[in-house]
């Protein structure tokens, strides 16, 4: 089965005139920045297609119990909020900070209604390449259409497409507890009793209460663990909370506190900063995890030169990464250790940029060898926890208005983020 569009649909753009595209722009993932680039791409009246395995940001529900960090005005994409005012909405208070629950039930679930025909939910990308032409192939690879490949349960289908914008994000994605970030076959024979996101506490009390649990990372993610598991201790004396990191000193993961301008962000450290005065976890730290086993009285993690455990439930918060698999047919550049796109990975490296110091970047920064092939969001970050999602914003704006042949407006980027004095976390980044 082939989605085509014909010859003759045009977009026109405020700067350049008009433009022609024979089959649709792919959009894969919808997500928060998966769906700006919808709104985006309507704005110039250019055909899309939207693909997401699962429903409708199924990311940010998997978290929709945990606050953000920022507050609306920094999650409501510039364009998605014009169209979905047009259409009767009501932007909430831009100073408030939305729960997951309500990014996605008041932001992303209207938006997603509005490209009710354009999108396929429920429909993996398995594969992506260009017509009658593996990824050796050159002659006139740049004039052929991208050939996407979807399962949808049983069946697989075949699209084409003018344009492929990867929005999947890295949230599905966990790395390992172990340091040297394989996952081994021990690791995941324990999975049963192994979280690798950000737990809603409350609701899984027995799962929880009056365990030995170990905490396992040292970002903002693991610190919201640990907070809920403080507040389950208070209830349940005799829940046993130990926090592992890798760092030299636990203050190093306490974050930017009041100078932190993302208050709720810097407010997390300084209530673990509390928490760690008043002895109320065990730290183990620094920590090399080399291996996990399972054992009768629970489980066991070996270090480099000692063992901790045993653990009734492990709380794995160390990051995400992205998956490549579905595009390997295709030409694209990533950086050998961050894994963000090439030309962006000396402007968001962790260890020189936090959240709020990374510089604007657009279509000709995250640009690839793949004619009209873009990553994007926290795909585009790799590794790096330094991503927030109005800076997804500003790259599809800047992407979509390349496609349309507005090159005035993709070369404008602009970009104001908060200032922090560091950004580890899996939230105002995780959503696509």
């Amino acid at each position: 089965m082939e989605f085509t569009i014909l010859p003759n649909s045009s977009c026109c753009t405020p700067n350049s005139g008009c433009c022609e595209l024979k089959y649709p722009v792919a959009i894969i993932g919808a997500g928060p920045i998966g769906l700006a680039a919808a709104a985006h791409l309507k704005s110039y009246n250019l055909p899309f297609i939207i693909f997401e395995k699962n429903e409708v940001a199924a990311n940010v529900a998997s978290w929709e119990h945990v606050q953000l960090f920022s507050s609306w005005k920094y999650n409501v994409d510039s364009a998605a909020k014009q169209i979905l005012e047009k259409n009767g909405w009501k932007m909430p208070n831009k100073e408030e900070i939305p729960t997951g629950k309500a990014l996605r039930e008041d932001y992303l679930l209207p938006l997603s209604e509005l490209f009710k025909e354009q999108l396929h939910t429920n429909e993996e990308v398995i594969a992506i390449t260009k017509l009658d032409t593996d990824k050796m192939k050159s002659s006139n690879r740049a004039n052929k259409p991208f050939l996407i490949f979807t399962k949808n349960g049983q069946a697989t289908k075949m699209y084409k497409a003018s344009a492929i914008i990867d929005a999947t994000g890295t949230w599905g994605n966990p790395n390992p507890a172990a340091s040297h970030g394989v996952m081994l076959p021990s690791e995941k024979a324990a999975r049963h009793k192994i979280n690798y996101q950000i737990p809603n506490v409350p609701a899984n009390i027995s799962r929880y209460a009056n365990k030995r649990i170990a905490v396992i990372g040292g970002g903002h993610s693991a610190i919201n663990s640990l907070l809920q598991l403080v507040e389950l201790k208070d209830a349940h004396p005799q829940t046993e909370i130990t926090w592992i990191l890798r760092k030299k000193r636990v203050e190093d993961a306490l974050g930017g506190g009041t100078a932190d301008e993302l208050a709720a962000r810097g407010e997390l450290g300084l209530k673990m900063k509390k928490i760690l005065s008043e002895k109320v976890i065990y730290v183990e730290t620094p920590f090399y995890i080399q291996s996990i086993f399972e054992k009768e009285e629970g489980l066991i993690l070996k270090g480099t030169d000692k063992k901790i455990g045993p653990f009734d439930e492990l709380i794995v918060n160390t990051g995400n990464r992205p998956d490549f698999s579905f595009i390997s047919e295709l030409r694209y550049e990533v950086d050998p250790a961050t894994e963000a796109v090439t030309k962006l990975a000396p402007l968001i490296n962790p260890n020189l940029h936090s959240c709020g110091t990374v510089p604007p970047h657009g279509e000709k920064e995250l640009r690839q060898p793949e004619t009209n092939f873009y990553i994007v969001g926290s795909k585009s970050y790799g590794r790096a926890p330094t991503f927030l999602m109005a800076t997804g914003y500003e790259q599809v704006r800047s992407i979509v208005a390349h496609l349309a042949g507005d090159t005035e407006a993709a070369l404008d980027v602009k970009l104001s983020l908060p200032e922090t004095g560091v950004c580890h976390t899996g939230i105002d980044g995780c959503c696509q």
